[in-house]
């Protein structure tokens, strides 16, 4: 099942769900992620099949979940860690090859799979970031691997925008990545049941049309269910959570300037229009626009 949130054309936000005929809308108010803490999808797929169809091109979509409680980000494939940490002078701690790693992430910065993204006010080095989150259905702690599977609700197309050249700067203080990393993350356009995701699901994104990144989900090093476990150790994970998988190998542009050279693969400027698509997650088209104005702390900090 492939689950979406919306405004309609009254701009009320709605939840609806896909079949061959479009968009159901569910009856009544009420939420995503309302439905998962009430174990109420199916219920809702069922009154929602028997409505009419809605026009797609007559609303926003928003979100699948718009208001998460948090989002844990991690790096879960490694072609990806060996070559981005290359292109910043690292070598990968062998660490990484024992537990997983994230950073907790802004919820106020999700964006719908159709809305515009912004420059990080201050970056000249703006970048997109390939990836798949899964969306957490019931509430779980200390979980082992097998166990955190079955708290997935279902997974959607999830791009963690980067101002590299901020996220450098500040993780020099040995804390973030902060502002380098919280400007936009999109996501959607739905949520797809885990029934229906490809296990070796391909991962593509292009600029202006032009070819970028190719990578395919079975190349996690970290499976999700290893990834939530970790998230629910000594904590918990609640419906509506995001986890997300890092980027796939090649997901990015601060890889492909690594292997190919900057002048290829530029960074991300006003008007570029960036495609991102997962097999059965559906796609992110986003236009870049201008960054807000960069506002100083201090004269001296300008």
């Amino acid at each position: 099942m492939r689950w979406s949130t919306y405004r309609d054309a009254e701009d009320v936000e709605r939840v609806g769900i896909w079949d061959d005929d479009g968009l159901h809308p569910v009856p009544g108010p009420g939420t995503l992620l309302d439905l998962l803490r009430d174990d109420g999808l199916a219920a809702a797929a069922e009154a929602a099949r028997s409505r009419p169809a809605v026009d797609p091109d007559t609303v926003r979509l928003l979100p699948p979940i718009p208001r998460p409680p948090s989002i844990r980000d991690f790096m879960a494939f490694e072609d990806h860690v060996v070559t981005s940490y290359a292109a910043i002078g690292v070598e990968v701690d062998p660490l990484w090859y024992r537990q997983p790693v994230f950073y907790f992430t802004n919820p106020a910065a999700v964006r719908g799979a159709r809305d515009p993204v912004g420059i990080a006010p201050g970056s000249a080095a703006f970048d997109y970031e390939l990836e798949i989150a899964a969306v957490i259905g019931r509430e779980g702690a200390d979980l082992d691997p097998a166990t955190a599977v079955e708290h997935i609700a279902g997974y959607m197309l999830f791009c963690d925008w980067s101002a590299r050249d901020l996220q450098s700067q500040e993780m020099r203080l040995n804390l973030g990545p902060a502002k380098g990393k919280d400007t936009a993350h999109s996501c959607g356009p739905w949520m797809l049941t885990p029934d229906e995701l490809p296990a070796d699901a391909a991962m593509t994104a292009s600029v202006n049309g032009r070819p970028y990144s190719s990578g395919r989900l079975d190349a996690l090093y970290w499976s999700f269910g290893e990834m939530i476990a970790y998230a629910s150790r000594g904590t918990r994970v609640v419906p509506g959570d995001l986890i997300g998988s890092g980027t796939v190998g090649t997901g990015c542009i601060l890889e492909l300037s690594r292997t190919h050279g900057g002048d290829a693969y530029p960074w991300l400027r006003p008007d570029d229009e960036v495609h991102l698509e997962v097999s059965g997650l559906g796609a992110v088209d986003a236009r870049i626009e201008p960054a807000h104005p960069y506002v100083p702390l201090r004269k001296d900090a300008a």
